[in-house]
């Protein structure tokens, strides 16, 4: 049996890690291609924000899942102490003592094997599987494999292969400053929103996309609506922009969903709703569509309320949630009585606005023998008070 080892940090996994790895699986006609990410590897320490062990594995998995014979190993993750390949081969070795390993590196990986911890019982019990660009690579590394070979024996395979230039840092980078970098393969680039590792930051665009997958046709163009909005107001007023248009993104997410389906929503996020709540799609999907998107895309507790609020407010509400309340009612796509004299509001005062937009909102319920929900009554009261105080 022929065993590939390919070991590293994996931090983040990218399409040039999958690429070397296919690689290898075909060159080296691997029966078995065991990924084997470093919880602390010996020659670097793990950039902030990066993801746990178990995340990390998960990574991997999502990452990996495409390449033919291989699997990911949490062998090195669930050490607590330093790592070293050396353990990781022994005791692999144990595990399959007929089998032929081959611990994949790049060239320069190779040209400082010498100073690894224990190296010598690593070609005891291993080849060496080189990434290997071109026969000029080859060249350079001559006297390096010149030596292992003659000194130590070493059994040394080339897998030549056209690499993917990839920089995790720089990856790290751009998924901080909210872009989405085309070297991460889609599964794990969600993966990582939903973990916020990374400092990771969703690209607008395809926060988007998933967001109108979700929706309705007819209800898209409210939601961008209602974004440019949020953006504007949240300009105006101070609050947080990015959060802003997050929140009106998915505020709407869960809206196309029946009663029954709120309802089943609720049963699983363990949502708790009084009488009117459990009777109204339309107040439930707040909170449905609050806790969706903190599961999926990972939300801030600050973005997780303005969702939550959007359509019936509440006593004491942030700056945020105000701004998404008042962008979901004016978006340039509302007409109805008033809506101008509101938009103009919010733009002078937006606690005035908000007052308007709630005593609007309490008569028109009104008007149809519908009891308001007590947080509107509250929100509404909360920022009179809050003027006259």
């Amino acid at each position: 049996m022929r065993i590939g080892i390919y070991g590293g940090s994996f931090n983040p996994p990218h399409a040039g890690h999958v690429h070397a790895a296919e690689n290898a699986v075909k060159c080296l006609s691997l029966d078995e291609l065991i990924v084997m990410p470093a919880r602390e590897p010996p020659h670097k320490t793990l950039s902030a924000n990066s993801p746990g062990p178990a995340e990390r594995a998960v990574l991997c998995e999502l990452a990996f899942s495409s390449v033919v014979n291989a699997r990911v190993s949490t062998l090195e993750l669930d050490r607590e102490e330093v790592s070293y390949t050396a353990d990781t081969v022994l005791q692999l070795r144990k595990e399959f003592p007929d089998a032929e390993f081959f611990l994949l590196m790049g060239t320069d990986m190779l040209a400082s094997f010498t100073s690894w911890y224990a190296f010598e019982k690593i070609l005891q019990n291993c080849s060496l599987g080189v990434f290997c660009r071109a026969a000029e690579d080859e060249r350079i590394i001559a006297t390096a494999v010149d030596e292992l070979k003659r000194k130590y024996g070493a059994r040394i395979k080339f897998v030549p292969f056209s690499p993917v230039e990839v920089s995790s840092t720089e990856l790290r980078e751009a998924l901080s400053e909210g872009k989405k970098p085309q070297q991460l393969p889609e599964a794990v680039y969600a993966e990582i929103i939903r973990l916020r590792c990374y400092g990771a930051k969703p690209e607008k665009e395809w926060l988007r996309a998933q967001s109108y997958a979700c929706l309705k046709p007819k209800r898209i163009p409210h939601v961008q609506g209602t974004e440019l909005t949020a953006v504007r107001l949240a300009k105006r007023w101070g609050a947080n922009v990015e959060d802003a248009a997050e929140a009106a993104i998915l505020h709407d997410i869960t809206k196309k969903l029946e009663l029954n389906e709120q309802l089943l929503l609720c049963e699983r996020y363990g949502i708790m709703n009084d009488a009117s709540e459990a009777e109204n799609a339309k107040l439930l999907h707040a909170k449905t569509g609050a806790a969706y998107a903190r599961e999926r895309f990972g939300v801030s507790d600050a973005v997780y309320d303005a969702i939550r609020w959007h359509t019936t407010g509440r006593a004491g509400m942030t700056l945020l949630e105000k701004v998404i309340y008042m962008a979901d009612y004016i978006e340039p796509n509302r007409d109805f009585p008033g809506v101008e004299k509101l938009r103009a509001l919010a733009e002078s005062d937006l606690d005035a606005a908000m007052i308007l937009g709630l005593e609007m909102s309490l008569e028109d319920l009104r008007s149809y023998g519908i009891s308001p929900h007590v947080n509107s009554l509250e929100a509404l009261k909360a920022i009179r008070d809050s003027r006259n105080s």
